[in-house]
């Protein structure tokens, strides 16, 4: 019996550390309902870091702003026991691309070897008005990073960086090119992040998009029109994309349809990548018809739960989330119904505003405006 008691609690010891919350001593302060750092699978997740140092006082010029973000992602990582060169992707979310410059100066003082997959988008607002926030993903064993050309590579997975270009064929050659030089193709993406700047549409990009992948069999995906990309871009693709097709499965809930845009979510080993969804109602007479925040985000989240459910899973195994709120004003109406979601030990968030507020309208079926939209990443 006392090797039995041992053997429970040997196991759960090494459950908990498969899924463990990471929170710095002195560190910035999170402002909702999430976790700075979360550790599963084989890898550190940091929620998105502002500018503001852990008191709360904003820092004043691009340059001491961005140092100060860097440093609040730093302290999440060295509270896991790793440096920052163990970080394998990140996204830089920078208000004004005219600062662009400036801020790459201090990203090479900071990682001027081995530098992370990253990804550079302008959103229009970020929560506590920071100019630049930046959320990151680190292994946890170095020996497993390794820097090509165009991302990182872990044994399991490639993070890919942001391709930027003028159109979505362009976008998706380049990023063709990129995953063939590491002996992969387009089916071995498990995740894609789309962004689109002010004049390309989300349908006009799908039309050439679904040229690319098989029906039912595409990547999960989140597809998010932006304020700003840089070099004056038109579309960004970031992403993930799996090393051995024998990890990877599409998970579709029955109420899905197959699509060749993006699959509800995909397995790559233990992790799982739902994409971004929204207050939308599957089924006959389909659409988003609940105008206010709290009911829409009730709604994601019963579609989000259909695709952890299929998998097995729940929102106890999630790790990561991306919120997009089309109205930065209503954040603390958003978080007071995201919290009831989460436990006590609620994953890592990043929280951005892509694009100006408009004001909601509905149409002449009654269909409401998206308000916001979430995506996910579990491990089991």
């Amino acid at each position: 019996m006392k090797h039995f008691t041992l053997l429970l609690v040997s196991l759960s010891i090494a459950i908990a550390a498969e899924h463990r919350v990471v929170a710095p001593a002195a560190g910035a302060k999170p402002v909702g309902p999430y976790s700075p750092g979360v550790v599963a699978g084989g890898y550190l997740y940091v929620s998105g870091q502002g500018a503001r140092d852990p008191n709360g006082v904003m820092t004043t010029g691009i340059e001491a702003q961005t140092r100060q973000t860097l440093n609040n992602v730093r302290s999440i990582v060295e509270a896991a026991g790793l440096t920052m060169e163990h970080i394998v992707y990140t996204q830089l979310y920078l208000a004004d691309m005219s600062q662009g410059d400036t801020v790459e100066k201090i990203w090479r003082e900071v990682f001027p070897l081995n530098a992370p997959a990253r990804a550079v988008l302008g959103p229009r607002r970020m929560p506590t008005e920071t100019p630049v926030e930046i959320s990151a993903v680190a292994v946890m064993d170095l020996k497993n990073k390794r820097r090509f050309d165009g991302g990182v590579a872990t044994p399991e997975r490639l993070y890919l960086d942001g391709i930027l270009a003028g159109d979505t064929p362009t976008a998706i050659a380049k990023l063709q090119k990129t995953l063939m030089a590491e002996g992969v193709g387009l089916g071995h993406l498990v995740f894609t992040n789309v962004y689109l700047a002010p004049g390309l549409t989300i349908g006009k990009m799908n039309e050439e998009y679904a040229k690319y992948f098989e029906k039912g069999n595409a990547p999960a995906r989140a597809t998010i029109a932006v304020h700003s990309l840089p070099q004056r871009a038109q579309i960004e693709i970031t992403g993930v994309a799996v090393r051995d097709l024998a990890t990877r499965r599409v998970v579709r809930p029955r109420n899905m349809a197959p699509s060749a845009t993006a699959s509800p979510c995909v397995w790559t080993s233990d992790a799982l990548y739902c994409s971004a969804k929204s207050a939308f109602i599957p089924g006959p007479n389909s659409g988003i018809y609940a105008e206010d925040v709290e009911t829409q985000v009730r709604q994601t989240m019963r579609n989000l739960l259909d695709g952890l459910e299929e998998a097995g899973l729940n929102f106890s195994h999630v790790v990561a989330t991306n919120v997009y709120l089309d109205q930065l004003d209503e954040f603390q109406r958003m978080n007071a119904i995201y919290a009831k979601y989460f436990s006590a030990t609620p994953p890592t968030r990043t929280t951005v505003q892509p694009v100006e507020a408009v004001e909601r309208k509905r149409d002449a079926e009654g269909r409401a405006q998206m308000a916001e939209q979430i995506s996910v990443v579990a491990v089991r």
